[in-house]
């Protein structure tokens, strides 16, 4: 067994310990987040039946999507998106991006997506911790500007939402901050909401107890 295996298969049995105890119907799926690591160790990933990367800069997945076209990945773009990278994004043609804070980003995205006829899949980022540093829509604007997007704009596609938990080593904030996104995402499941993206390395048993379907995990699959 290799190193990485090792690290998945530890990380594969806390998910499922979790899963069990919470909603054994739950199905779970991982991104890698593969930004502090080089195209090599993404292919071992693979190797070892990882699908789905994350990255959050650009120039980093185009590199590294180049660098592994032979297989057939999946990339999510997870970082905070400026307007003058869309364009490069869409030519990576992302399986998803996670980190669309808000209308305004989505119209650029529809924009240049249209121009290039595609139909970009997103999710809305929602800053449910109320922290200055995160980007993302306030919880209570949260539907209101989700149904905006599902309604008006042709071009991309809402799969649901994403979150980062509050940093703190409070638990209970931690938590309020999950919980507050999973009410989000259950009010949307009937406009495509079909992800709740919450939940990363040192907070994805807790975001899975809350009802987390999607997590992003980087140091402990990597280390």
């Amino acid at each position: 067994m290799t190193h990485y295996e090792k690290n998945f298969d530890e990380v594969l049995s806390r998910i499922e310990a979790v899963r069990l105890e919470t909603n054994e119907h739950q199905i779970i799926k991982i991104v890698a987040v593969s930004k502090y690591v080089g195209a090599e160790a993404i292919r071992d990933f693979y190797e070892v039946g990882q699908r789905a990367f994350g990255e959050n800069r650009v120039q980093d997945m185009k590199a590294k999507a180049e660098a592994l076209e032979d297989l057939p990945l999946e990339w999510h773009f997870i970082g905070r998106l400026q307007t003058n990278k869309i364009n490069a994004l869409l030519d990576i043609s992302p399986a998803l991006i996670q980190s669309c804070e808000d209308y305004k980003m989505a119209v650029e995205i529809d924009k240049r997506a249209a121009a290039k006829g595609k139909k970009q899949p997103i999710l809305l980022q929602i800053n449910s911790a109320r922290e200055e540093s995160k980007a993302g829509i306030a919880p209570e604007k949260a539907v209101e500007e989700y149904l905006k997007i599902y309604e008006e704009l042709d071009n991309v596609t809402l799969k649901g939402v994403m979150t980062i938990g509050a940093h703190t080593d409070d638990e209970v904030k931690i938590r309020e901050s999950f919980e507050t996104t999973f009410k989000i995402y259950d009010k949307l499941r009937d406009k495509g909401a079909k992800y709740c993206s919450m939940g990363m390395s040192n907070d994805f048993e807790l975001a899975v107890r809350c009802g987390s379907n999607m997590l992003r995990l980087g140091s402990i699959l990597f280390k």
